[in-house]
Order: C-alpha cells, then sequence, then structure tokens
C-alpha cells in the first residue's frame, strides 16, 4: 500500500464532501427561508454518515446547524 496516495484519495474524498454538502445545505436553507418555511433564528439537527464498501465501517457525526 502507498500510504501517501491512500492519505490523497481520503483527503479529495472528504474536501468534495464538505464543498458539495456545505453548497447543498446553503441552497436548501436559502430556499427554505425564501419560501417561509424557515424563520432565520433556528437550530437545525443534522447527521452526516460515513460507509466505506469491504471494510466494516459505518461512521455517522451529528450536530447542529445554527441559522443566528
Amino acid at each position: 500500500m502507498n500510504d501517501d496516495t491512500f492519505h490523497q484519495s481520503i483527503r479529495r474524498l472528504l474536501k468534495n464532501v464538505g464543498v458539495n454538502s456545505q453548497q447543498a445545505i446553503e441552497q436548501a436553507v436559502q430556499q427554505a427561508l425564501a419560501e417561509g418555511r424557515l424563520k432565520g433564528d433556528e437550530s437545525l439537527p443534522a447527521s452526516v454518515r460515513v460507509q466505506v464498501a469491504g471494510l466494516e465501517l459505518d461512521l455517522e457525526f451529528e450536530g447542529d446547524i445554527t441559522l443566528e
């Protein structure tokens, strides 16, 4: 196994997940605000799941997205 290649591929995946999920969340919040489904002072519970095929790895992270 090439450790450098392995670590770079993990970082690429996590960067891709981070950037794309942030953009999707921002767009969803803006749309919900525009449609009146959110007031703008909410705290929204969120979770993220990471699974890796071929490994018995199933992680879940929970937190809140606060708007104010």
